[in-house]
C-alpha cells in the first residue's frame, strides 16, 4: 500500500491540474463579472467606512442634532445594502460556477465510465469509482463556490482599501503593507501540505468504498467460506484509515484558522497603536482620519483572512479535482477515454436513467435521435432488412503486459449465417464474442460490419443491430414491462411508440406470458436490481422478450441455457430457435445439440482459432474437437 501511495503522490505531484484550467476557461465571462463586481464592493466598503467617520465626528465631536444626519443615515443605509448586495451576487455566479463545473465533471466521468464498460469493470472496485463520482465532484464544489470568489476579492478590495489608507496617512499603509505579505506566505504553505492530505484522504476513501461495496455485494458467499469476520476487520482497518486522514485535514484547518487570527489581531493592534500615539501623544491627526483608518483597516485583513479559509477549502477541492483527473486520465490511457467536447450529459441507452419509461397503458419512445445523441455520427450499413455481413480483418486484443491475447486471423461470417464457438474454459471464446459484439476494441486490426469499420463512432448504430444474451443477464430495478422495453431505446425510428400488446406479444414468444399472468400486477410488477425476486430461467427469458421486442439482426449466446433445467432449456431454444430465422446467431456452446446444428464451428484454443468447418469436418480433421464431443457424450462437462 505504501509503494502504491508514493506512486500515485509520484504521479500527481509532476502535473499540473489541466482540467482545472480547462473548466475555468469556460466562465471569462463569470469570472470577469466577478471582477467588476468586487470594485463595485470595494467601492462600497470604502463609501460605508466614510459614511460612518463622518457620522461619528459629526454627531459625537462636532454635537451636530441628529436632524441633520438624516441625509447621511439614509445614504449610509443604501451603500449598506448595495454591498450586500453585491456579496450575494458574487456568491451566486459563485454557486452557478460550481453547479455547472460539477455536472461537467459528472458527465466527462460517466462518459469515460461508459465508453467501455468492459474494460470499466475490470479496472478498480465499483465503490471506489462511484466514490469518485459523487464524493470527490462534490468535494470539487468549494473551489468554484467558495475559494474563486473569495479569492477574486481579495485581488481586488484590499488593494483597495491599502491605497486609500496610503492616501490617508502613509505610516499607517507601510504597516500593512509589510503585514499583509505573513497571511499570503503562511496560505502557500499550509496549502500545500492540506492538497497532499487531501489526495490522501480521498484515495483512502476509495478504497474504502470499494472494499465495502464489494463485501456487501459478496457477503453470502463471505459467509460460505468463512471468511466474514475477516472481510470485517478489513472494512474497520479501511474506515480508521480514512478517520485519520480526515482528522489530519480538520487539524490543519484549525492550526490556519488560529495563525490567521493572529496575525490580523496582531496587525490591527500595531495600526491602532501608531493611530493613538498620532492622535493623543503627538497630535498630529484629526479624530476623523483616524477613526476612518481604523475602520478600514480589519476590513483589510478580514477580506485577507477570509480569502485564507477559503484558500485551505480550495485546496482540499484541488485534491478531488486532481483525483477526477487522475481517473479521467487512467480510463483513457485503457481506451476508455471521456469525451471532452460536451459539458451536457448525453441521453443514450447506456443510461439507466433514460432506460426506465413511463407506464401507463403504452410506453411511449418519442426520443428523437437528436436527443439519443446519434444525429451526427457516421452510421453502418443498417438500412437494409438483411443482416449485415461480419469481417474480422486480423483483430488482436490483449488484457495487458504478458497476459492473455486474442489472435484468431481474418474471418468473414455471411448474413444470416449459424456461427458456434467452442472450446475450452480460458480458450477465449467470450472474448472474441466481446469482440465482435463491440464490447472490446481490437489493439490491432479491425471488425467492419458491411465493409465499414466498426470505430466508437460507429458503435451506436451496432447496437441497434444487436442483441447480446448470456448467462446471467442484467435485469433493472422497475417493473417487467420497462425491463422489456429497455431494448427499444434508441432502437425504434423517432415519434414511433411501444405500446402494452408489443410487450406482451414479446413476453409470449419468450415464454414469459405465463409467468407473468400469475403476478398480482402483472406487468407492473416491480423486480429488483439485479433481477432479485426472479429465477434464473426467468432472467433468461426476459432478455429473450427484450429481443423479441427488438428483432436484432445479429444475435449473440453465451450458452444461455447453461445451469437451467430440461423445461426452461426447451422453452428457451424453441424462442432462441424462432429468433434465428431472420438473424446471424453467433453462439458459445458446450452441448452436442447446439454445436451440431450450426452452419460453422469455430474451435478454440489458448486464444487462438485452431479449426473451422461443419460438425462432421471438424469431427473428422480435429483430434481435439473428437475430444472434446466424446468427453461431452459421456457427461462430462468441459
Amino acid at each position: 500500500m505504501a509503494k502504491r501511495k508514493k506512486k500515485t503522490t509520484e504521479r500527481r505531484s509532476g502535473r499540473k491540474i489541466a482540467l482545472l484550467t480547462e473548466l475555468m476557461a469556460v466562465h471569462k465571462r463569470r469570472t470577469g463579472l466577478m471582477r467588476l463586481i468586487a470594485l463595485g464592493l470595494g467601492a462600497a466598503t470604502i463609501g460605508q467606512a466614510v459614511l460612518m467617520a463622518e457620522a461619528v465626528q459629526r454627531i459625537f465631536v462636532e454635537r451636530a442634532a441628529l436632524a441633520s444626519m438624516i441625509a447621511v443615515f439614509a445614504v449610509l443605509l443604501s451603500v449598506m445594502a448595495v454591498r450586500t448586495l453585491l456579496s450575494y451576487a458574487n456568491g451566486r455566479i459563485g454557486l452557478r460556477i460550481a453547479a455547472d463545473a460539477k455536472r461537467d465533471l459528472r458527465s466527462r466521468l460517466l462518459r469515460s465510465l461508459a465508453a467501455n464498460p468492459l474494460l470499466t469493470a475490470r479496472q478498480g472496485q465499483t465503490g471506489g469509482k462511484v466514490s469518485v463520482a459523487l464524493d470527490a465532484v462534490d468535494e470539487a464544489d468549494g473551489y468554484f463556490s467558495q475559494y474563486t470568489p473569495k479569492m477574486i476579492e481579495a485581488s481586488v478590495v484590499p488593494l483597495l482599501i491599502l491605497a486609500v489608507v496610503f492616501y490617508l496617512h502613509a505610516p499607517s499603509g507601510l504597516i500593512l503593507l509589510f503585514t499583509a505579505p505573513f497571511i499570503p506566505l503562511f496560505m502557500a504553505l499550509v496549502g500545500i501540505q492540506t492538497r497532499d492530505k487531501s489526495e490522501e484522504k480521498f484515495d483512502e476513501l476509495a478504497r474504502f468504498s470499494g472494499t465495502f461495496l464489494d463485501s456487501l455485494q459478496g457477503l453470502v458467499t463471505l459467509k460460505l467460506f468463512g471468511r466474514a469476520k475477516q472481510q470485517e476487520q478489513k472494512i474497520e482497518r479501511g474506515s480508521l484509515s480514512y478517520r485519520d486522514a480526515t482528522m489530519a485535514i480538520l487539524k490543519v484547518a484549525f492550526v490556519n484558522t488560529f495563525a490567521l487570527e493572529t496575525i490580523v489581531m496582531l496587525g490591527i493592534g500595531i495600526v491602532a497603536l501608531e493611530l493613538a500615539l498620532q492622535l493623543v501623544v503627538f497630535k498630529t491627526m484629526a479624530f476623523h482620519t483616524a477613526f476612518l483608518i481604523l475602520l478600514l483597516v480589519p476590513e483589510f485583513y478580514n477580506l485577507l483572512k477570509n480569502a485564507g479559509t477559503a484558500f485551505h477549502g480550495g485546496r482540499t477541492s484541488m485534491g478531488a479535482i486532481r483525483n477526477i483527473e487522475t481517473a479521467l486520465a487512467e480510463n483513457a490511457g485503457s481506451g476508455v477515454a471521456a469525451s471532452a467536447e460536451a459539458a451536457e450529459p448525453r441521453t443514450d441507452a447506456a443510461s439507466p436513467a433514460a432506460a426506465k419509461p413511463k407506464l401507463g397503458s403504452v410506453i411511449p419512445f418519442s426520443v428523437k435521435a437528436a436527443q439519443l445523441g446519434s444525429q451526427h455520427q457516421p452510421t453502418l450499413a443498417s438500412r437494409s432488412e438483411a443482416p449485415p455481413k461480419i469481417e474480422l480483418l486480423d483483430p488482436v486484443f490483449r488484457y495487458g503486459p504478458d497476459r492473455f491475447e486474442l489472435r484468431v486471423g481474418s474471418l468473414s461470417i455471411a448474413p444470416g449465417e449459424q456461427i458456434a464457438l467452442v472450446g475450452r474454459s480460458g480458450s477465449g471464446k467470450t472474448t472474441l464474442l466481446h469482440l465482435i459484439a463491440g464490447l472490446l476494441p481490437p489493439s490491432s486490426g479491425e471488425v467492419r460490419v458491411d465493409g465499414e469499420s466498426l470505430t466508437p463512432e460507429r458503435e451506436a448504430d451496432w447496437f441497434r443491430q444487436v442483441s447480446y444474451i448470456t448467462q446471467h443477464p442484467h435485469i433493472f430495478s422497475g417493473t417487467i414491462a420497462e425491463n422489456i422495453a429497455i431494448g427499444m431505446v434508441g432502437v425504434v425510428d423517432a415519434e414511433r411508440e411501444v405500446s402494452r400488446e408489443e410487450i406482451a406479444q414479446a413476453a409470449q414468444s419468450a415464454g414469459l406470458a405465463g409467468l407473468i399472468g400469475e403476478l398480482p400486477r402483472g406487468y407492473d410488477t416491480i423486480v429488483g436490481e439485479g433481477g432479485r425476486g426472479l429465477s434464473g430461467g426467468e432472467k433468461q427469458r426476459l432478455a429473450l422478450a427484450r429481443a423479441f421486442l427488438k428483432r436484432p439482426k445479429v444475435l449473440l449466446f453465451d450458452e444461455p441455457t447453461t445451469g437451467l433445467d430440461l423445461h426452461t432449456e426447451r422453452v428457451l431454444m424453441r424462442s432462441i430457435d424462432e429468433l434465428s430465422r431472420t438473424a446471424t446467431v453467433i453462439t458459445i456452446a458446450h452441448r452436442l445439440h447446439t454445436i451440431r446444428h450450426a452452419d460453422r464451428i469455430w474451435f478454440m484454443e489458448q486464444g487462438r482459432l485452431i479449426g473451422s468447418g461443419s460438425h462432421e469436418e471438424l469431427l473428422n480433421n480435429l483430434p481435439q474437437y473428437a475430444e472434446m464431443i466424446d468427453i461431452g457424450r459421456q457427461g462430462v462437462v468441459s
